[in-house]
């Protein structure tokens, strides 16, 4: 009696893998989501925050984002008044770190002004 070896060879079944590992690089799209770059402060008590929140983002050149849009400290005051106040949502205040505090500080009064009971400054843990 004969043993018959059965081995297989992988190479080809590595060449398949690799053109089908090229061919969904070179088909696959890549989205790049705009972003505000922002570096928030660091805080030692910081919390997690587990709510949907409304997010106003003030960059260092003191630019009012509302939801990664660019807006006017009045359209903001109108928008938070009439849309966000009426449903009592939580607005999230991302300001960077060299931001101006007055700056931040009218943000703020605005949310409080125009009826928003929960208003949070967003920071990093202190680790970080």
């Amino acid at each position: 009696m004969e043993k018959s070896s059965s081995a297989l060879d992988i190479a080809p079944l590595i060449d398949v893998v690799f053109l089908l590992l090229i061919f969904f690089m070179l088909t696959s799209s890549f989205l790049f989501q705009p972003g505000i770059k922002v570096n928030l402060p660091r805080a030692v008590t910081s919390e997690v925050l587990h709510e949907e929140s409304v997010v106003i983002t003030i960059t260092s050149e003191n630019i009012i984002y509302l939801n990664n849009q660019a807006i006017s400290y009045a359209e903001l005051y109108k928008k938070v008044s009439k849309e966000f106040a009426p449903l009592n949502k939580p607005i999230l205040i991302k300001a960077d770190r060299r931001a101006s505090l007055g700056k931040l500080v009218e943000v703020w009064d605005l949310c409080r002004a125009s009826g928003v009971s929960q208003v949070n400054i967003a920071t990093n843990p202190k680790g970080y």
